[in-house]
């Protein structure tokens, strides 16, 4: 409840604060006499009373905390294995446009790959082992930007200042789509299919 209502006067702030340049209007000058307003000024009573410092640790620990709710969990690779996962897709129904007409029947299948290419690839480590992250820093990976990193458990915050790069969750879609059980796991694009290899940490 104390976050909501910080973040009401935080909206609140925000809203006083913006701009009114965008604002037109005529001068109508003066009718009788004006007097100096003695009230005090409701933004500057609104930022009294605002702890800015608790505040931003707030803001701070949530983001350390924060975790995708949808984040798939893998087992840890008992042995090296490749794999191929074939990406053609099939409607298991209808997509009709806005007059009703079919435009994709029911059955139609396709191949993403054959309109797209993932040319630099995903990795996906498990953050709370500590083997994982060791082997991923070891890696040609790490310094790759290119790829992406995954995580199928831990919080990404922390492990991207650690590693300096971006991190991303992944989610129970992907890992079926890509047919993923364990982790560490390499994915990559072989013409029109794509290739994973699952690595075995040696002890």
């Amino acid at each position: 409840m104390d976050n909501c209502k910080v973040f009401v006067l935080i909206i609140i702030v925000i809203f006083c604060l913006l701009p009114v340049s965008f604002a037109c209007g005529k001068n109508l000058g003066s009718i009788g006499k004006t007097y100096p307003i003695v009230e005090p000024d409701l933004v500057e009573e609104i930022k009294a009373s605002i702890d800015f410092e608790k505040l931003a640790k707030v803001m701070a620990e949530h983001r350390q905390s924060y975790q995708a709710k949808d984040i798939h969990a893998l087992s840890t690779a008992k042995r090296d294995r490749t794999f191929f996962v074939d990406m053609t897709y099939t409607l298991d129904h209808d997509i009709v446009n806005e007059n009703g007409e079919i435009m994709y029947p029911r059955g139609l299948t396709w191949n993403p790959l054959d309109y797209v290419s993932l040319p630099d690839g995903l990795v996906v480590i498990n953050s709370e082992d500590e083997k994982q992250v060791e082997w991923f820093l070891k890696s040609s990976y790490h310094k790759n930007h290119q790829m992406k990193l995954l995580i199928s458990a831990g919080f990404a915050a922390p492990l991207m200042k650690q590693l300096d790069r971006p991190v991303f969750y992944l989610t129970k879609t992907i890992a079926d789509r890509l047919q993923l059980a364990a982790s560490p796991c390499v994915i990559s694009q072989k013409g029109k299919k794509m290739m994973v290899q699952e690595i075995k940490i040696d002890e």
